[in-house]
């Protein structure tokens, strides 16, 4: 058999109309499909890389300014800028940098909790003022101070690896 006789000849048997031909069936979707594959991406395929910034070398030993990097597939896709003094317990996230892609992905929330799991009993404050930035902060609850005012162990140290944006 060859199967023509299942396929209507003209249109009449059709019942709902032939989609066009950029509008594939498996394409990309937007809004809600797109933002929760993002958000799944986000949670399953990042992982979180810790390093140390080296400080100069006439420098006090105290706070280290160190980097967590957001990796995805050999690629750094974000990094989350801090100062830690174990002898105080205190935390200063200096900067915050995610990529376009991931703005709305709940990467940049899942990073500073990522954080605080990793330094248990660290009291946490941050020096950034832009608005993104300043509304992720308030809603995990991290109080900002002024850049100037620094850990009692070392003077306060502007950061020059801190992000632009």
């Amino acid at each position: 058999m060859s199967g023509d006789h299942a396929r209507p000849t003209s249109g009449l048997f059709r019942s709902a109309p032939q989609t066009p031909p950029h509008a594939t069936r498996h394409g990309r979707r937007e809004g809600f499909g797109r933002r929760l594959r993002r958000r799944l991406l986000a949670y399953r395929d990042i992982e979180f890389l810790s390093t140390h910034i080296p400080g100069e070398p006439g420098q006090a030993p105290g706070p280290g300014q160190e980097c967590l990097l957001l990796v995805h597939v050999r690629k750094v896709v974000g990094q989350i800028h801090y100062r830690l003094c174990t002898a105080c317990g205190e935390g200063v996230i200096t900067g915050v940098d995610i990529d376009e892609h991931f703005l709305t992905s709940g990467l940049s929330t899942r990073a500073l909790s990522h954080l605080r799991s990793r330094h248990p009993g660290t009291t946490w404050r941050s020096t950034l003022a832009l608005r993104t930035t300043r509304d992720l902060l308030r809603r995990m609850r991290i109080p900002t101070a002024s850049a100037d005012t620094g850990c009692a162990h070392a003077p306060a140290v502007p950061d020059a690896m801190q992000p632009t944006r």
